[in-house]
């Protein structure tokens, strides 16, 4: 049964690629406003932002990139969902059902193909940082630590962007879910220490999801030791992994029952 599963979602993985290749545009989407982000950030505000860190437009991308990391898999993942959503519409879904293939692989299909699709653009992303100056102290078992982490953390919010797939009436709902979690790293350590926010808003960043991760790969890059943040943001992205599968599973049994 496990071997079915596997050839029936790599099958299926290979068609989602297949168009994904043939609109490299949404790749490219998806990286560049996380890009022109990092641009204004860095060279037209980043001088005016105290990180407490020493002063310079190398060390500001430093602290700002794992920020901007999230940003792009949050943006990255509204493509999953207007994909199964045409895909549903059109009746694609409906056809493979009756096939004699498992049912979970139609989803794993899509979230495979967003892991891929997040990967290449997060590589972009980083590439462009180092032009802009990131200079990171992070050995390869870092680098390594930090990619699992960023791919977990897509992993959860693609299984987030299946639901809104699977439910919403237009093309427009099944992406617009991912606005707040674009905006969500805005009220974390992603831009500046939550140190310097005012008390409730304070209490939100250093107890939300993002700051921990945020926090967790820039020590990474850092080659700092980790501290709880690790564990915190491991939790997170397990926490939030498990309760999206569940939910999706459970409206795509219902959708196709």
């Amino acid at each position: 049964m496990a071997t079915h599963v596997f050839a029936d979602t790599t099958v299926l993985t290979g068609r989602s690629l297949r168009h994904v290749v043939r609109s490299p545009d949404t790749i490219i989407t998806t990286a560049i406003m996380p890009i022109a982000m990092m641009l204004l950030f860095v060279f037209v505000l980043g001088g005016a932002i105290d990180t407490g860190q020493p002063p310079g437009t190398d060390s500001y991308v430093n602290y700002l990139l794992p920020g901007i990391l999230l940003i792009t898999i949050a943006s990255g993942i509204a493509y999953t969902a207007v994909r199964l959503f045409t895909d549903m519409a059109g009746g694609i879904v409906e056809r493979f059902q009756s096939m004699p293939i498992a049912r979970s692989s139609v989803l794993w299909a899509h979230v495979l193909t967003s892991v891929v699709a997040n990967v290449v653009s997060l590589i972009v992303v980083v590439g462009v940082a180092f032009l802009m100056g990131f200079r990171p102290s992070a050995g390869v078992l870092d680098w390594l630590a930090a990619a699992a982490i960023l791919i977990l953390f897509t992993l959860a919010l693609t299984w987030i962007a299946v639901i809104p797939g699977l439910t919403a009436k237009t093309v427009d709902g099944a992406s617009a879910f991912s606005y707040p979690l674009i905006f969500l790293p805005f009220i974390s350590s992603a831009f500046v220490p939550t140190e310097s926010m005012p008390g409730p808003v304070r209490w939100f960043a250093e107890y939300q999801p993002v700051t921990s991760i945020v926090n967790t790969i820039r020590d990474l890059f850092a080659g700092q030791p980790l501290g709880a943040d690790l564990w915190v943001a491991l939790g997170w992205c397990v926490g939030i992994l498990v309760v999206a599968y569940v939910f999706a599973m459970a409206t795509y049994r219902r959708r196709v029952a």
